[in-house]
């Protein structure tokens, strides 16, 4: 069983980048004079913070239903969902205020059993805890540079969101499938 194909590595360099265009206008750096802050051109550099602190918090998450489910001896395979991508591109491009959308999925086969999908499912919204939880204890014990400490605030903010957002129990989101599984084991 291959860990990560060529292709999934393909698909996770187009939605590292997709998602830098997406999120660039939303993450910006703080701008060098009074001019430029009125500007809303796209600027490389923060295409590149957009990138540095969305694409992390996506990918982590989806890599964390892929390895629960290998873990779990199931064959998962990281797909980009090009309409969900294609939707937070036209949020962009109309300037919306929200931009909700699934930038892609782990597939699992459809014969997986059901008291192992939840635990797939609640890996990738605990990945997200955990990296919120990471970027707010080293914001409030460590010693940071500007740079870093506004890198660990977006990493903590777009965390959060994910996590909650994944948790909502809507198909085809991951709380449809935790919440009933949680609420098997609880109940029986």
């Amino acid at each position: 069983m291959t860990i990560i194909s060529l292709i999934e590595v393909i698909e996770l360099l187009i939605l590292v980048v997709v998602l830098g265009y997406i999120f660039s206008g939303i993450f910006k750096r703080r701008p060098e004079s009074t001019k430029e802050l009125y500007k809303q051109k796209f600027t490389w550099a923060d295409f590149k913070l957009a990138m540095l602190v969305t694409a992390p918090a996506v990918i982590f998450h989806e890599m964390g239903h892929k390895f629960a489910a290998i873990l779990l001896g199931i064959n998962a395979t990281f797909h980009n969902l090009y309409w969900g991508l294609a939707i937070g591109v036209v949020l962009k491009l109309i300037a919306s205020p929200i931009i909700i959308f699934a930038p892609g999925y782990v597939e699992i086969p459809p014969a997986t059993p059901e008291n192992l999908i939840w635990i797939i499912a609640i890996a990738g919204p605990l990945v997200n805890l955990i990296l919120f939880v990471g970027a707010t204890i080293a914001l409030k014990t460590m010693k940071l540079s500007k740079k870093t400490a506004v890198i660990l605030y977006l990493t903590k903010i777009i965390n959060i969101w994910l996590f909650i957002f994944n948790m909502l129990p809507i198909p085809p989101l991951d709380g449809s499938k935790v919440y009933p599984g949680l609420y098997h084991i609880l109940v029986g």
